[in-house]
């Protein structure tokens, strides 16, 4: 498999990547781009099944955009992600561990996520068969954009991610807008009143729901609200938005509480993190909770080591790993997360954190070493992109002892560790998977500085 989770073969001396296949399948194949080394395509009839194909569960597969893994069996997609990191690390970073732990798996495979975004169109995706057929009629839709189509909705019959009464309540808010004849959004012309519904869970079985508007009206919203609030008492918060701006994202949009509290709290050996409408918090928390605790473990805590946290988020690891240390120091550059971060700390009576707002690039100098003082262990868990390279050479010229890089993208941590493997060697690294049934894979790694 390459990076992307798509099978690679090699056709005429070029490198095929291959979308729905599996590694072994015989398949005839269409190329969509062609280069002059490599090929793009898909697998258009299946001639002879991989021993590690299965059959999918979910009547959505193929279609929807998600769980693109389903078609391989569980154990083999442990195989393969724990491969796509070691081989980042040989082939980008040029690196190889001392040692390799097994990947963590995940205990659940199905209902295992604690947040999921619905979007809202006026016309659900439909084949072209279907479209061209003579008892076509276009019906609504409440699900997820189908796969490479980010203006097209498939609407979802069941879902396979997210704890019961997800499904259910997807499917009141789309029955109730249909009965009562509210405008579902139309994507192309950026107009219509149900836009997007957000669903977040814990793990006490408390639900938040966030309807998100395209436009404002009260007539149809609150009837709406009161539909859910009068069915579903696993809601403890029912919050709306009206957002008519382009894109989809609600961190600048005001978010209105109709009923119980604009948060939710999810526990985690004791600490209470409340998760509020905008919050980040890590989607499969059984899963979190495992990483979590082998950063802390990598992190080998006396409790006199100043920490710093880069890229802290809403302060998560900073806060499980507190009180393991003599002092925590998180910067995040989004100014609500560190908001949530110092609020979960007073809430959870943590006295050794400090959290500051910042963009990592221009706040972590010497000055800011010498102010706060040089770490014993920094973690740096940045997004998808990796760390910028002035940050690397600050973490390098600071000369801490211990780092810890958490990863949810191989190739980008690949390319990290290799320049800071100018002065640090990679002892040990521990794959976590965090979402089953896709290609993506976390990773944590082990850094000590050479010659200490």
């Amino acid at each position: 498999y390459a990076n992307e989770g798509k099978s690679i073969a090699r056709i005429n001396g070029k490198v095929a990547f291959i979308d729905g296949a599996v590694p072994g399948d015989v398949v005839n194949i269409k190329v969509h781009k062609s280069k002059k080394d490599w090929m793009e395509a898909s697998v258009e009839t299946l001639v002879h099944p991989s021993e590690d194909r299965i059959e999918s569960f979910c009547k959505h597969f193929g279609f929807c955009g998600g769980c693109k893994w389903q078609f391989l069996d569980y154990p083999s997609q442990l195989k393969y992600k724990q491969q796509s990191v070691i081989d980042s690390l040989e082939r980008i970073g040029k690196v190889h561990p001392k040692e390799i732990l097994p990947i963590i798996g995940s205990t659940n495979q199905k209902f295992y996520r604690n947040k999921l975004d619905y979007s809202a169109a006026d016309r659900a995706w439909v084949s072209k068969e279907e479209f061209n057929s003579d008892t076509y009629k276009p019906v609504p839709a409440l699900g997820f954009h189908v796969s490479g189509n980010f203006t097209t909705v498939l609407d979802l019959e069941e879902c396979f991610l997210q704890p019961a009464p997800s499904n259910q309540i997807r499917l009141c808010v789309k029955n109730f807008a249909v009965k009562n004849g509210l405008s579902f959004y139309d994507n192309w012309n950026k107009k219509g009143f149900l836009r997007t519904l957000i669903v977040r869970n814990n793990r006490k079985g408390e639900f938040m729901v966030i309807m998100v508007a395209g436009e404002k009206k009260d007539e149809w919203m609150f009837p709406l609200l009161d539909e859910l609030k009068n069915n579903f008492p696993q809601i403890t918060s029912l919050q709306y938005i009206i957002s008519t701006k382009v894109n989809d994202t609600i961190f600048d949009q005001e978010v209105i509480t109709y009923r119980g509290e604009n948060f939710i709290t999810e526990e985690m050996e004791g600490l209470q993190f409340r998760i509020s409408a905008k919050s980040f918090f890590q989607t499969n928390p059984e899963q979190a909770y495992n990483l979590y605790k082998v950063t802390r473990d990598f992190a080998q805590l006396s409790g006199d080591e100043l920490v710093y946290d880069l890229y802290t988020g809403t302060g998560s690891i900073a806060l499980f790993i507190a009180k393991k240390a003599r002092e925590v120091i998180g910067i995040e550059q989004v100014e609500d997360a560190i908001i949530d971060a110092r609020l979960n700390a007073q809430l959870n009576g943590i006295n050794n954190t400090k959290f500051f707002a910042a963009d990592m690039r221009r706040v972590l100098t010497p000055q800011f070493f010498s102010e706060h003082g040089k770490p014993d262990v920094i973690i740096t868990d940045p997004p998808r992109g990796g760390m910028h390279p002035d940050v690397v050479r600050e973490i390098v010229q600071c000369g801490c002892p211990r780092i810890i890089y958490v990863s949810c993208n191989p190739a980008s941590q690949a390319r990290d560790i290799q320049m800071l493997s100018s002065q640090y060697e990679l002892m040990k690294i521990q794959p976590v998977d965090m979402f089953p049934h896709t290609h993506h894979i976390e990773n944590v790694a082990l850094l000590e500085l050479r010659n200490q």
